[in-house]
């Protein structure tokens, strides 16, 4: 990877593909959308980002600072992708599935963040998950300096919302999730460590996740992967059982290895995006 400081940005070459669309749209992330002028924009550690990718590079509106404290791991930039899916692509319907999210990374996400915003995810499509997790953003989280005219802002501390009731929450139409994301930020205030999940085994931190209310099975594979950074969580939902099914003997698991969750990924981002074209095939 090489790095090129600008005045106002980052400039990032030589990390294979990389593409801010597959990225922030496949469904692991729901704070940054399109940019007006290209790229995608969005807020995570209570700081902004502007990210494009230009002429075989990716840019980020940022200080080499920020870049190596943030991004750098954030965006998962380290990670040799051309490595797993040339892995990935040994099955034939997984490679289309690569194919088509290929520059897809597996972001860092904050477990906080990442807990709250998926118990939020239960039963709801990604548009609604947005808009819930902005306007809890907006009512509850601080204000983020940022270039652009709309005011942004952080995603609010466990500390903010456990003191916060039910009908505090009431405008983030939550519906029955409003009561587990305030028992999640009370538990976590509290003293529940989600740091300290990452020094357990994937099955052990799993099992403590599940121990908060309103976290299942699905909610707690999607921190460990979104938000912990263990790569072998396989999150399964309605459109994960849909896609094995495209296998006549279920998911090639004997090609995912500690990769799991980036294989997941692959594949939810290629079934739900083909969900109205029919062009997932067997």
């Amino acid at each position: 990877m090489v790095v090129v400081e600008h005045p106002q940005s980052m400039e990032i070459r030589e990390i294979g593909a990389f593409s801010p669309e597959h990225t922030f749209e496949c469904g692991q992330c729901f704070r940054f959308t399109p940019h007006p002028k290209g790229g995608y924009a969005g807020v995570a550690f209570g700081r902004f980002l502007h990210l494009w990718y230009e002429n075989d590079a990716l840019f980020l509106q940022t200080t080499r600072n920020d870049f190596e404290q943030y991004w750098r791991t954030y965006l998962d930039l380290d990670r040799d992708y051309n490595v797993i899916d040339r892995i990935l692509c040994g099955d034939p319907l997984l490679k289309q599935a690569v194919d088509f999210g290929r520059g897809l990374r597996v972001l860092a996400q904050e477990p906080w963040e990442a807990l709250c915003t998926f118990i939020l995810s239960q039963c709801c499509n990604i548009p609604r998950i947005r808009a819930m997790t902005e306007t809890l953003c907006r009512l509850f989280g601080t204000p983020v300096s940022n270039t652009d005219e709309q005011q942004l802002y952080a995603f609010p501390e466990p500390q903010t919302l456990a003191e916060c009731t039910e009908a505090d929450l009431a405008p983030v139409r939550a519906g029955y999730r409003a009561r587990y994301v305030l028992s999640a930020a009370r538990r976590v205030a509290g003293g529940f460590d989600l740091d300290a999940l990452r020094s357990l085994t994937t099955e052990q931190a799993r099992k403590q996740l599940m121990e908060l209310d309103g976290v299942g099975r699905k909610v707690a594979d999607c921190v460990l992967l979104f938000g912990l950074q263990k790569l072998d969580a396989f999150p399964v939902d309605t459109w994960m059982k849909k896609a094995s099914g495209l296998w006549t003997s279920g998911f090639p698991t004997h090609l995912f290895g500690e990769t799991a969750g980036i294989a997941q990924q692959y594949i939810f981002y290629y079934v739900r995006s083909q969900k109205s074209s029919g062009q997932a095939q067997k």
